[in-house]
């Protein structure tokens, strides 16, 4: 895990990589390269090499990434990112049987929402959602919503789903928990979500005066999915 020996995952992590037939393509914002506590690295330690790869960039075109290029128009190939046009990840699953290819987008929200729009290969390939049931673990670090997840959340959750064996998501949240449970005892915080800081008057920042950004705190707190 490449962490000091005091606060080592390395016992959270499994013995052997998880057998999967899912192959996740994990579309990194440079920004998440120099974080101390982002989570990639863990689902990387839990995968074998061939079933996780991660490109790091904001732009992705077919000269530059030839494979991406052709995953992308991969009738199998999913992209998880939630909106108005994408289809609930069981409801996919359910049809499927053959291996797939899903591609994760790791970034905050707004670097995801950048790369989903300005690369056209990212909507060559179905567009899939999670179904909003469980609350994100990760709490060192704040979440837009009560059911934002992480980037390994997120995958922990879907390939579950597509490998219809639900130990999977139990075995890579694991070294999440810890993680979380290491920071705090060593005096990080637990970080409730936007969502949540809002409705309980608990929000300290000063109000943005941006009217898009102000509008979108506002939907948070009436409880508009966003």
């Amino acid at each position: 895990c490449s962490r000091p020996q005091k606060v080592c995952l390395c016992p959270f992590l499994p013995v052997h990589p998880l057998k999967v037939s899912t192959c996740l393509y994990i579309i990194q914002h440079p920004a998440e390269e120099s974080r101390v506590l982002r989570t990639v690295p863990l689902l990387a330690a839990c995968l074998p090499p061939d079933k996780c790869k991660i490109l790091v960039g904001r732009r992705f075109n077919e000269d530059r990434y030839p494979e991406l290029a052709t995953v992308c128009r991969n009738p199998g190939t999913l992209i998880l990112y939630p909106g108005a046009e994408a289809t609930n990840l069981e409801e996919v699953a359910v049809m499927s049987s053959s291996p797939s290819v899903m591609i994760i987008i790791d970034g905050t929200w707004s670097q995801a929402k950048d790369i989903f729009y300005k690369n056209s290969l990212f909507r060559l390939p179905k567009q899939v959602q999670l179904k909003p049931s469980i609350s994100s673990q990760y709490v060192i670090r704040t979440q837009p919503t009560n059911t934002c997840l992480s980037t390994l959340e997120c995958a922990a959750v879907a390939l579950s789903i597509m490998e219809k064996n639900k130990s999977i998501q139990e075995t890579i949240l694991h070294p999440l928990q810890a993680l979380c449970s290491f920071q705090l005892q060593h005096g990080a915080q637990i970080h409730h979500s936007k969502e949540h800081l809002l409705k309980n008057g608990l929000y300290d920042k000063p109000m943005p005066k941006n009217k898009r950004k102000l509008r979108r705190m506002e939907l948070l707190v009436n409880n508009v999915k966003i």
